[in-house]
Order: structure tokens, then sequence, then C-alpha cells
């Protein structure tokens, strides 16, 4: 089991869940905007007033979680989930874990989007740190590469950037983020230039969400 540090009514709290590397993450069958009460699952856990968990964010800012989407199973390279279903408008930032090969898009403090990704090699790692979205381009070919990065998301000035992927075991970045195709479509429709980006390195293991996880 692996812990973390939440700060939420003055106090740290450890919490259970384990995420492997990319290949074992709880996931619920692609709910894509079906609400909890359409569905007839709960697609969304909140958290009591009063104990909203808060993360600690490289740059030392906190950020207040109210929800995290319930995902049920097992989450394996190329899925992904997304459910804005009942939250409401508010600020947009993404946490991507490389540990877990995870990325996490919070809205309002409510998680509505996670996917399993493809990050940096060690000859290309994939930086670490605070970032804001500098660049939107949904139809860009790298020239450095010649290969195309649809719905790229630019984070640093030398092309390091969030964009759409095939996401398969053993496969790497140049040092980007990659996502599943339907999910780049989705994020990029959602975030604006200028928004935040958290890269976590993968020996940091504070301040992710909650998560039970099958093995």
């Amino acid at each position: 089991m692996r812990s973390f540090l939440l700060f939420g009514a003055g106090i740290v709290i450890a919490a259970l869940g384990l995420h492997q590397q990319a290949k074992t993450r709880r996931v619920t069958p692609e709910p894509s905007r079906v609400s909890a009460e359409s569905s007839g699952e709960r697609t969304r856990q909140h958290y009591p007033p009063g104990k909203y968990p808060v993360m600690l964010m490289p740059d030392g800012t906190r950020r207040t979680i109210y929800s995290i989407l319930n995902v049920r199973g097992p989450m394996r390279f190329g899925t992904h989930v997304w459910n804005e279903a009942g939250v409401p408008e508010g600020p947009l930032w993404v946490r991507v874990d490389l540990a877990r090969q995870i990325l996490s898009v919070f809205r309002g403090g409510h998680e509505i989007g996670s996917a399993v990704i493809l990050y940096g090699t060690d000859g290309k790692p994939t930086p670490t740190g605070s970032f804001t979205v500098l660049q939107k381009d949904a139809d860009y070919h790298s020239r450095t590469y010649d290969a195309p990065m649809p719905y790229m998301l630019r984070l640093t000035d030398d092309g390091v950037a969030i964009h759409g992927s095939d996401v398969r075991v053993g496969r790497a970045t140049h040092g980007c983020i990659g996502v599943p195709l339907a999910f780049a479509r989705l994020l990029f429709a959602q975030m604006h230039k200028g928004d935040m980006v958290v890269i976590v390195p993968a020996d940091d293991q504070n301040g992710s969400p909650p998560r039970q996880t099958q093995i």
C-alpha cells in the first residue's frame, strides 16, 4: 500500500490505495458524461464538508479537493475515464503522476477525467514541476520528430507538451506526456492557455488523490 499526504481539517491524513506502473488503477466502464442518477451507479466520491483534503503542489501552493471519480476496476494502457456531470464551472488544472503513469484533470476542485499516460525515457525525461499551457494546436505536427501530436497543449518552450498518442505497453515519448486520443480531445476542449499542469516526479508520493486499486 502507498501512503500520501493530504492536508485537511488541520491534520495530515494517511490514506490507503496503490497505483502500480500504469497497469492497474481502478476504473469504471467509460461513463462519459452519464450522471449517477441516470446510470444508477455512484460515479463520484464526495468528501464531507469540513474534511476536504488539500493537495500540496510542487510550488508550495495547495488545492482543495471536493470529489474524485469513483473508478471501480483496473485501468490499463489506452484507457481513460471522463465524467463532468454535475460539476460546476471553475478553475481547471491537471496533475500528472509519473510514478503511476496517471493524469488527473480537476475542475473547481472536482476530478472530471483521468487517463493512463506515456512519458519520457531516461534519455529524454519528462520535466517535473509546475507549468502552464503556453499554446494549443489541435493539428500540430512535430518538425523535430516528424510526428503528429494531435490536440497538443504545449508546456515548455523546447516543445514538451500533452498530446494524443497511441498509449501502449513498452512505448515512451521524447519527454512529452502522451494520452489516449479520445481523452486528448476532451482535455483540449477544456483547457485554455495559462491553465496549470503539475507534473510530480516518480519519487514524490505526496499530494495524490485517494485511490483503491485492484492488483
